[in-house]
């Protein structure tokens, strides 16, 4: 995961945690990478100071209610907040390696096997999730995080109770990922259901065995259209044979028509077993294969060009109709503060996928740049932690290989 020098207007403490390094940011905010006093790493997340007033510290209070009754092996815990602090932040687990968006763009795609194995491990996640009455409601390839003892599930900003009025937006408002957003999600269907998880963890596995997602379109309007029109069917070009019925399913218009989180795990483990493997043996061999990939890899390889403007940004928009233009008016981006949160400069040249460096496994901190407050402390340095890891990380490739897979 890239981690850059603090800024000048960042803090370096909060809550009694000390920052090293920014590792993300959105529309609403700003996530650091953390030490606890204990030497616990931490992703710590703290609302922008241009968009903190009463709306958004509701918002930000209600994301660490739920994450606070979530709980599972494939989620990133939370550890700690303070929504009432003058800047509000919330710190989680720190899960050390790149997203699926960036390892697929670095890599390409998973080999089917393997991609069964995280559709299986996902789908187990979602089931916990889901039995502790919570929907994710915005998952991606960008919330999936491939840590060194294999994928965990980020960012529940968008979880609501299953059936609950909880949600904060409007009635005729929808907040999500175009990319991979159910359409009753994109009619502004409420309430939703766990259905809308089983159609985001197709397009994910989709994402991450083709390089594409269901829907792509240059715009946000055309964007919903396609999704929202029973009569455009997903683009499953490039998935095997062996995987095509079961995206299919799971990207059914029809939320009845979806296989429930259970059938996914069941479906995934035959297509494991097809192959020879067990499924435990198939998670390690993922496991091993994206941590092996991501200390190799030194920047991002070069994708097919595909549209940054719906498929990697939560936003919020107005809830056409079916029978909407491509081009209809309702489909309106609101301000970038209150609704991008993962904001995409238009300006040049159309980007790829992605367009950073994707580091080793090893997090560093960089010398921070000239102009640092008088008396601001140099980035702290993670030598020693990072040699544990390092071996660490030697020792169980090593194993992986040796492993009888």
């Amino acid at each position: 995961m890239a981690i850059t020098p603090l800024s000048p207007e960042d803090p370096t403490e909060l809550g009694g945690f000390d920052l090293l390094g920014r590792i993300g940011q959105g529309g609403m905010g700003q996530v650091y990478l953390g030490e606890s006093p204990g030497g616990e790493p931490a992703a710590v997340k703290v609302i922008k100071p241009s968009v903190v007033d009463s709306e958004s510290r509701q918002r930000f209070a209600q994301e660490i209610e739920v994450l606070k009754t979530i709980w599972g092996p494939r989620i990133a815990a939370f550890l700690d907040s303070d929504a009432d602090a003058e800047r509000p932040w919330l710190a989680t687990e720190y899960v050390e390696g790149p997203d699926l968006r960036k390892h697929i763009a670095a890599n390409g795609p998973l080999p089917t096997v393997l991609a069964a194995s995280l559709g299986a491990t996902l789908a187990e996640a979602l089931a916990a999730v889901h039995k502790q009455g919570l929907l994710h409601r915005d998952l991606k390839p960008a919330n999936v995080l491939l840590g060194p003892n294999g994928p965990k599930i980020i960012d529940f900003g968008l979880a609501v109770f299953a059936e609950s009025n909880a949600s904060l937006t409007a009635p005729n408002q929808v907040v999500g990922t175009p990319a991979c957003m159910a359409p009753e999600q994109a009619n502004g269907v409420k309430p939703l259901t766990g259905a809308v998880d089983v159609y985001a963890l197709g397009a994910v596995l989709l994402f991450a065995i083709s390089g594409h997602y269901p829907y792509q379109a240059p715009n946000i309007g055309m964007a919903f259209h396609m999704v929202t029109d029973p009569l455009t069917a997903p683009d499953l070009s490039g998935v095997p044979d062996e995987v095509a019925p079961l995206l299919t399913a799971m990207l059914a218009h029809e939320a009845s028509e979806r296989p429930s989180l259970s059938e996914v795990v069941t479906r995934c483990r035959a297509i494991i077993e097809a192959a020879g493997l067990k499924v435990a043996q198939a998670r390690r061999r993922l496991t091993a294969f994206t941590a092996t990939q991501s200390l190799g890899a030194t920047e991002a390889m070069p994708a097919a060009a595909t549209p940054d403007f719906p498929d990697l940004r939560t936003v919020t928009a107005t809830a056409p109709a079916i029978s909407d233009p491509p081009d209809a008016p309702t489909i309106a981006e609101a301000s970038p503060e209150a609704t991008v949160r993962e904001p995409v400069d238009r300006a040049g040249p159309p980007r790829t996928l992605v367009d950073v460096r994707v580091p080793a496994q090893t997090p560093t901190v960089t010398p921070a740049a000239p102009g640092r407050r008088p008396g601001e402390p140099a980035p702290r340095s993670l030598r020693h932690s990072a040699q544990a890891r390092r071996t660490a990380e030697q020792l169980r490739i090593a194993y992986a290989a040796r492993a009888p897979f």
